[in-house]
């Protein structure tokens, strides 16, 4: 599992670590893995040219030193100072001894002259060590036209610990912000290296162990595959259908009846014993999936389920939402259920609440624009599942899964923007409702739900369109792939 964790959290590690060691140390191991970096992405050190973008603080630091390192094995080194007056003054001593030259402010000239971005445009390695993790909104007007430049390069662009003008805690990006191919980041990660819109600007994601001694629950964690293994329920000697999980769909209606469809078909390939449909769909249920048990009596009637999923293509049938709201069972709300689902109704459920809305529902929910979710994904999650006592699985380009009760947020670090596609949705709901049935809790349920989801995304799709009925197809495919 890889963790992420704040910047007041990463300090106060650092400032205990360092009260240890001798001074300096801890920037010349952070400067010594950046430098290693660096050189696996060039290939041949020696003769290549690699401009450092310098700022104030231990981020510059952190680049003059690397820069030296590199000086000494044969590159030819340039510092662009941003603040020469604060310009780290060991790693600028120790730059300059390796051979390194430095441009801008009283080293001549300006940061964002035309000579200076053409320099940067010329790169074969551009390293950010302008703004560490404590920026916040953006690039200041100065470094603007150099990131412009390292964007335009013909090298790689590498940053130190995050990319200048990104939110290290939220992942938000508001201005300008450095673009870039490789970040290495120092001791753990940091929230905005896996949540877009700044995960986008980190480009890989290279952590190097300084030997930070971090807390037991971070702010942050990204499943993997061994984590996903050991969740997955797998059937034992004894199971029968109901013991592995019977999971009631009440989805679709006359104008969606494709959504129910598309949940059933990710309930029965996410592991469930037995699927319940209960709708207007249960014509088109049962002649693409014969083994559903369809009832047309409404949820009360359907018979016994672990786990309800309501709400994919259900038009305004508000009474059969709250119906299943209404069961003592793990229920999970998706699409129309989120726009039917009354708050009072969620928060007072005693048995566990999923929601799994995208972008513009978790808009409505909250009463804002859908751009505040979309660049502030991470605010977003956690004050819907704190205002409705529920879990939130918050679709998108990242996938979250915020619990009402705190604790650590889970991001999905699987998935392909080819699951951007109509009922690609309604599958995630049927796999992620069959693995609350199957016993696992709604925040176990909506990761690992999410994490087989756009894993199956990306076989199925193999970088060409995909539908959602070939994701529901890829699921057994991506479950033998994680428990391989």
């Amino acid at each position: 599992m890889r963790s992420a964790y704040s910047v007041e959290t990463v300090r106060t590690a650092e400032r205990e670590l360092m009260a240890r060691l001798p001074e300096g140390a801890l920037m010349q191991r952070a400067a010594a893995g950046l430098a290693a970096a660096c050189a696996d992405l060039l290939g041949r050190v020696y003769g290549s040219r690699v401009v450092l973008l310098v700022g104030s603080g231990d981020n510059g630091g952190d680049a003059l030193y690397a820069g030296a390192r590199l000086a000494r094995r044969g590159a030819g080194v340039t510092a662009v100072l941003l603040a020469p007056e604060r310009a780290h003054a060991g790693g600028l001593a120790a730059l300059r001894r390796a051979g390194g030259r430095v441009v801008g402010g009283g080293a001549g000239g300006s940061a964002g002259a035309p000579g200076v971005e053409e320099l940067v445009e010329r790169a074969d390695l551009v390293v950010d060590g302008i703004v560490g993790i404590g920026g916040k909104g953006g690039l200041r007007p100065d470094a603007v036209p150099l990131a412009a430049a390292a964007e335009r390069s013909r090298g790689a662009v590498v940053a130190v610990d995050l990319p200048s003008g990104v939110d290290a805690d939220t992942g938000e990006v508001r201005g300008v912000a450095v673009r870039a191919d490789l970040t290495v980041t120092f001791g753990t990660h940091k929230p905005g290296l896996l949540i877009d819109p700044a995960r986008e600007y980190a480009g890989s994601v290279r952590l190097v162990d300084i030997g930070l001694e971090l807390p037991a629950e971070p702010e942050l964690e990204a499943l993997q595959h061994v984590d996903v293994a050991r969740l997955l329920p797998v059937p034992r000697a004894e199971s029968d259908k109901y013991r592995r999980g019977v999971v009631g769909i009440a989805a679709g209606s006359a104008r969606y009846p494709g959504a129910a469809v598309l949940a059933v078909a990710g309930a029965l390939r996410g592991g469930a014993g037995a699927v319940r449909y209960v709708g207007p769909a249960g014509d088109a249920v049962l002649a693409r999936f014969p083994e559903t048990l369809v009832s047309d009596q409404g949820p009360k009637h359907a018979g016994r389920v672990q786990a309800w999923v309501v709400g994919p293509g259900a038009g305004d049938d508000a009474a059969t939402v709250g119906e299943v709201l209404a069961a003592d069972v793990p229920v999970l709300v998706d699409a129309d259920g989120l726009r039917l689902a009354e708050a009072g109704v969620v928060r007072a459920r005693r048995a566990p609440t999923l929601m799994t809305p995208h972008a513009g529902e978790a808009a409505a929910l909250l009463g804002v624009d859908r751009a505040e979710v979309e660049g502030g994904r991470l605010v977003a999650a956690r004050e819907l599942a704190g205002r409705y006592g529920a879990t939130v699985l918050l679709k998108g380009s990242t996938t979250l899964v915020a619990d009402s009760g705190g604790g650590a947020v889970r991001v999905n670090p699987t998935g392909t923007s080819w699951l951007a596609t109509a009922g690609s949705g309604d599958v995630l709901s049927g796999l992620a409702g069959s693995l609350l049935a199957a016993g696992l809790s709604a925040v176990d349920a909506g990761s690992v739900g999410a994490y087989v989801h756009g894993l199956a995304g990306r076989l199925a799709a193999d970088g060409a369109p995909v539908g959602a009925h070939d994701v529901a197809e890829a699921v057994p495919e991506a479950w033998r792939n994680v428990l391989g």
